[in-house]
């Protein structure tokens, strides 16, 4: 089953979906504060994967998708990716923010290859790092803007909420992993 979270058409297809795919992500964020969202996501990993095997850990939930391993890949370089585009919109004026295909990135950089206690670190370290500059930027700053290269103009506010919005996907994603696996979440 396909979802608008899924990169179904690859990047190709991805500025077509960019609306639809932005205001899913908004919608699922809600009311909620993005820096609560970001601020609890190790956490929130940590207890996901807790009773998790290393098959169960390694093994997709169907054909095509990914596994848990994977998806902490994929958040730990969305984490280095957000984290960058965000400081690039803080310190230059109006920089472009690069699109990554990221079906291209969990095949050539060998998603899911690594272990969990590893892939927790990096991501707690990438994350603790992103909130601090978070945490201190000023109202103007966060109203700083970048073009991004699928979705135009992007405030560092609004790309705050994506991130919070993109951890909560992800969360509900390895959550139905386990269900998968008859472990509730």
């Amino acid at each position: 089953m396909s979802s608008i979270f899924t990169n179904a058409g690859g990047a190709a297809a991805a500025t077509t979906a960019a609306p639809a795919y932005t205001r899913a992500l908004l919608d699922l964020l809600g009311n909620q504060n993005p820096l609560d969202v970001l601020g609890v996501q190790t956490a929130e990993i940590a207890r996901l994967t807790r009773d998790m095997t290393e098959e169960e850990l390694r093994r997709p939930e169907a054909s095509g998708k990914w596994s848990v391993l994977q998806v902490l890949d994929h958040l730990t370089d969305a984490e280095m990716v957000s984290g960058a585009r965000i400081r690039f919109v803080v310190a230059e004026d109006n920089p472009t923010i690069l699109a990554y295909d990221q079906d291209r990135w969990a095949a050539g950089l060998r998603y899911g290859a690594g272990d969990l206690k590893s892939l927790l670190s990096e991501l707690a370290a990438f994350r603790s790092r992103t909130l601090r500059l978070l945490r201190d930027l000023t109202p103007a700053e966060l109203e700083r803007v970048g073009q991004h290269s699928e979705r135009g103009p992007e405030s560092v506010g609004h790309m705050m909420k994506l991130m919070a919005a993109h951890d909560l996907v992800h969360r509900r994603q390895i959550a139905r992993i386990r269900g998968a696996f008859g472990k509730p979440a």
